[in-house]
């Protein structure tokens, strides 16, 4: 493997104003990412005006990766949580299937390299946590994988219907659906002197996993396990205990927090920022969860306490205040108060975040200062794209640039070739006979409605027709076209395919077991022996 940073500008305009430095940065953040020492303030500040319930918290850590295949450095990381000069370096993403979108793996080495980073420059014990937003319902956003198909990308959804909204900690991983539903996703890779180890592997651990969260939880601690990533399922009851306290603070600060919230986006819109975080005014950004359906719904202030936003329960203030103390596992938090739970819960030297992330973080500065706290720096994940051989191959002989494909595909430059190669003589007598005909049967058109009124109907439709048949006719010309030129075509195909699939970051589509197929079970680790810097350039590795 080889890495090397590209500037690419950055899709989400809050975002890219972030990274260049054009914000009135203490407007939106507490920290400034072109401060040399921010880490070092932020740690200071962590250690000198907070505290942390370090040792409930990591017995809940070993508690639950006892059931994963313990590493020495999970084990030393575990324990260096426990000291009070001890910070994490933290970021999170939803449990999908087969580890999800490569963007999920990014994000797991940027916590792990900056971690590891500032433990050097800090001479500070720094650790990688891993946030498993198990308590999430949107199965839909975590069930399916893409597979090339008929030679485009279609999305492989696993079967399972869940009539309610079900934490995805509670979801359930059947294990003869979910190998067979594997092996379909593994045939489309094709087979190599890999593919037979890595179903076998998969399927030992799909045995040993009763839900999705724990599917995921034992992928991302296979890969990386010896670099001591603790990780934490925001979905699990055992969590929940320690969380009883903050959970009632919530609840006493809802309508407050609810109003500062607006009060930042009414001020991010003034800049001309776009609201990221949908909210009702009486939101009180905190879910309930029934213990008897598995179903999640979300809260609102009601005149006398709260109720479910559809009316599925409702509670006096008192009555809510007793579940978050006696029944905390009932509890979950949204996009809103879920930053301050993680706040609350480890000392964060930093989160590292997804581009819309941040533009949402933003919104959240007065919540923080509601509760007392400042806001981590916020530092971007790292944004990698995979080159293969092959498809640097087609690159060079397509005289693409990388930068062109990730930005804009391939689809103007397809247009450009089918210009170049196209029959110009075709095009001047297509055009002639379309001319001709038109104007000749708008010359019996008017002569006939004249003769007959009725006529017109039939002589509208007898046109429509006319053209339709002339543009297939042309339509199957051009497909002729194609068809000479399909070798190069194709390769278009396989660039747009490998690099900007569906139109969007090869991150947001494919999956890592495709290249855990055709590379080897070494691939992530591969990955992880790069040297990575966090200065906003986009990463190409090419392998």
């Amino acid at each position: 493997m080889e890495m090397k940073d590209l500037a690419l500008p950055s899709l989400n305009r809050f975002a890219s104003d972030y990274l260049q430095n054009r914000l009135e940065t203490e407007d939106y953040f507490h920290y400034d990412l072109s401060k040399p020492d921010i880490y070092l303030n932020r740690y200071e500040e962590l250690l000198m005006n907070r505290s942390f319930s370090r040792d409930e918290l990591s017995d809940y850590i070993q508690q639950y990766m006892s059931r994963l295949s313990f590493s020495e450095a999970v084990k030393g990381n575990i324990e260096r949580l426990r000291r009070d000069d001890s910070v994490v370096v933290i970021g999170g993403q939803q449990a999908g299937l087969l580890s999800g979108p490569l963007y999920t793996i990014h994000k797991v080495i940027s916590i792990i390299k900056l971690a590891e980073e500032q433990e050097k420059k800090l001479g500070q014990p720094v650790i990688p946590v891993f946030w498993i937003a198990g308590e999430d319902h949107d199965l839909a956003e975590v069930n399916h994988v893409y597979v090339m198909k008929n030679g485009k990308p279609d999305k492989k959804t696993y079967p399972s219907y869940q009539p309610y909204k079900t934490m995805v900690s509670d979801v359930e991983l059947e294990t003869e659906k979910a190998e067979k539903w594997l092996e379909e996703i593994i045939e489309t890779y094709g087979e190599t002197e890999f593919t037979n180890k890595l179903l076998i592997d998969m399927q030992e651990t799909i045995k040993r996993s009763n839900t999705f969260v724990d599917f995921f939880a034992e992928l991302i601690h296979e890969w990386f396990k010896e670099y001591g990533l603790l990780l934490v399922d925001a979905g699990d009851p055992d969590l929940r205990r320690i969380e009883k306290a903050y959970f009632e603070s919530m609840v006493n600060e809802s309508g407050r927090i609810a109003e500062v919230v607006e009060e930042q986006q009414s001020f991010m819109h003034a800049k001309g920022y776009a609201k990221m975080i949908e909210m009702d005014k009486w939101a009180a950004n905190l879910f309930y969860y029934d213990p008897e359906k598995k179903d999640r719904c979300l809260l609102e202030r009601v005149e006398g306490g709260f109720s479910g936003k559809n009316g599925e329960v409702s509670f006096t203030g008192d009555e809510l205040l007793q579940i978050a103390k006696n029944h905390p596992e009932r509890l979950s938090n949204n996009v809103i108060t879920r930053p301050l739970m993680q706040e609350m819960l480890f000392p964060v030297l930093a989160f590292v975040s997804g581009p819309g992330e941040i533009a949402y973080w933003a919104e959240l500065k007065k919540v923080f200062e509601l509760f007392s706290m400042k806001m981590p720096p916020i530092i971007p994940r790292l944004n990698i794209t995979l080159v293969e051989r092959s498809i640097q191959s087609d690159l060079e002989e397509m005289e693409l640039s990388l930068e062109t494909v990730l930005t804009e595909g391939t689809a103007n430059a397809v247009e450009s070739y089918l210009d170049s190669v196209k029959d110009e003589t075709i095009d001047t007598l297509f055009g002639t006979l379309k001319s001709q005909l038109e104007e000749n049967h708008e010359k019996l058109f008017v002569h006939a409605v004249s003769l007959d009124r009725g006529l017109e109907p039939m002589l509208n439709k007898n046109i429509e027709f006319i053209q339709k048949q002339l543009n297939f006719m042309y339509g199957k010309i051009g497909d002729r076209t194609k068809e000479r030129h399909s070798v190069i075509l194709k390769k278009y195909d396989r660039i747009a395919n490998s690099l900007y699939p569906l139109e969007s970051p090869q991150e947001r589509i494919w999956n890592v077991f495709y290249y855990l197929n055709q590379y080897g079970p070494e691939f992530v680790r591969d990955m992880m022996k790069l040297d990575y810097r966090f200065n906003n350039q986009h990463k190409l590795i090419f392998i």
